[in-house]
C-alpha cells in the first residue's frame, strides 16, 4: 500500500483491514502521517529506490499492490514538471517492475480525472480521448501507460480516475492533513472557522453557469470502498494473462466553487471569507465525471452526497488542534 500514510491511503487501510486484510503500508513520510498508520506495518521507504522495494517484497510477498504515492499539486507541477514525472512516473516504474517480477495478481493505481484534460462532453466517460493539460496529470497517464505495456508481461491492474476526494473519516480517526493544504473543502472550513485569511477562488471568468471551475466531488470513504471492489474485481479474473482496465470514480454530478463555498457557509453557520483571484495555471473549467463502467463491473455506487462530505470534514478539521 503505497502512500498508507496519506490522506486517501490512510482509509484505504482502514477498509482493507477491516475486510480482514493486511495492509504494508509504504511510505517516505515526506507528505504524510505517521498517526495515519494504524492498521498494520510501515515501512519507510522511496518507491523509486528498487534495492528498498525488493527487500519489502521479499519480506511481506505482497498478493496485491495498491499505489497512491505521488506528488498532487498542479500548480507545483507547472512549474516543476521534471520533479512530477521523476516522482509520479519514474519512480513509478520501479514499484511496477517488481510487482511484474514477485507475480503481485492485483494492482490499483490512484489515476486522475485530470488525464482528460479538456472535456470534450458534458460528462467524461473512460472513452474521453487523454489529453492532459499540466505535467501532474501526464505524469499519472504515463503511468497508466506503464501499466498497460506491463499487461504484456501478465500484470492485471485498474487504474482509478479520481475526481476530487473529500470528507474524513464518519468516526474521527483520521482525515484530510496536507501541508500545504490546496484543496477546497477544507481551506473553505478554515476560513468559515477563521484559522485562515481569506479563501481565495482561483478565476471567475470560466465559461461556467457562475465562472467558477466545476467540479465533481467524491467522499474519501466511498473511495476507498472502490479500491477493494477493484481489487476483487482483478482477482476474480483468475488465469495468467495480463489486462489493464481504468474506471472514473466520482459522483456524476458536478458543482461550481461557488456552490462549494456557499454549502461550507451553511454547514458552519458561518459566511465563508473569500476574495477572487487569476486562474490558476492548467485547470480546466469542468471535470465531471460518468461513473457507469464502475457501477457495473465493480458493483460501486457512492453513498455520501457533497453535504455528508463537508460535514465529515468538517468534524475533522474541528478536532484538528490548531
Amino acid at each position: 500500500m503505497t502512500g498508507g500514510a496519506g490522506y486517501i491511503g490512510s482509509h484505504v487501510c482502514k477498509a482493507l483491514a477491516e475486510a480482514g486484510a493486511q495492509p504494508v503500508c509504504l511510505d517516505t513520510l515526506e507528505k504524510g502521517h505517521e498517526w495515519a498508520v494504524r492498521w498494520g506495518p510501515l515501512e519507510i521507504g522511496d518507491i523509486g529506490d528498487g534495492r528498498f522495494v525488493e527487500e519489502v517484497f521479499l519480506r511481506h510477498r505482497p498478493k496485491v499492490v495498491i499505489h497512491l504515492a505521488g506528488y498532487i499539486e498542479v500548480g507545483e507541477s507547472v512549474t516543476q514538471p521534471e520533479k512530477y514525472m521523476q516522482n509520479n512516473a519514474g519512480k513509478s516504474r520501479v514499484l511496477i517492475g517488481a510487482a511484474v517480477r514477485h507475480g503481485v495478481q492485483a494492482f490499483v493505481f490512484s489515476s486522475t480525472c485530470a488525464v482528460y484534460g479538456l472535456p470534450q462532453t458534458e460528462q467524461l466517460a473512460e472513452t474521453h480521448r487523454l489529453a492532459p493539460i499540466n505535467p501532474y496529470a501526464s505524469s499519472k497517464a504515463n503511468v497508466e501507460r506503464a501499466l498497460e505495456a506491463a499487461a504484456w508481461q501478465g500484470l492485471r491492474s485498474a487504474s482509478l480516475r479520481y475526481f476530487n476526494a473529500s470528507g474524513a473519516d464518519a468516526g474521527g480517526l483520521i482525515g484530510e492533513a496536507h501541508e500545504p493544504e490546496t484543496h477546497l473543502i477544507p481551506l473553505a472550513i478554515d476560513a468559515a472557522l477563521g484559522r485562515r485569511p481569506s479563501l481565495v477562488v482561483h478565476g471567475s471568468d470560466y465559461p461556467t453557469a457562475d465562472g467558477s471551475c466545476v467540479r465533481d466531488y467524491v467522499h474519501v470513504t466511498d473511495l476507498a470502498d472502490a479500491h477493494l471492489r477493484a481489487v476483487g474485481w482483478l482477482l476474480a479474473l483468475g488465469g495468467r494473462s495480463g489486462r489493464h482496465e481504468v474506471f472514473n470514480l466520482g459522483s456524476g454530478t458536478g458543482y461550481s466553487v461557488r456552490e462549494v463555498v456557499d454549502c461550507v457557509g451553511r454547514l458552519t453557520g458561518r459566511p465563508v471569507p473569500h476574495v477572487f483571484g487569476a486562474r490558476r495555471p492548467g485547470d480546466s473549467p469542468r471535470l465531471v465525471g460518468s461513473i457507469d463502467k464502475a457501477r457495473s463491473a465493480l458493483g460501486w455506487t457512492p453513498a455520501r452526497g457533497l453535504e455528508t462530505q463537508i460535514e465529515d470534514a468538517l468534524r475533522w478539521r474541528r478536532a484538528m488542534a490548531v
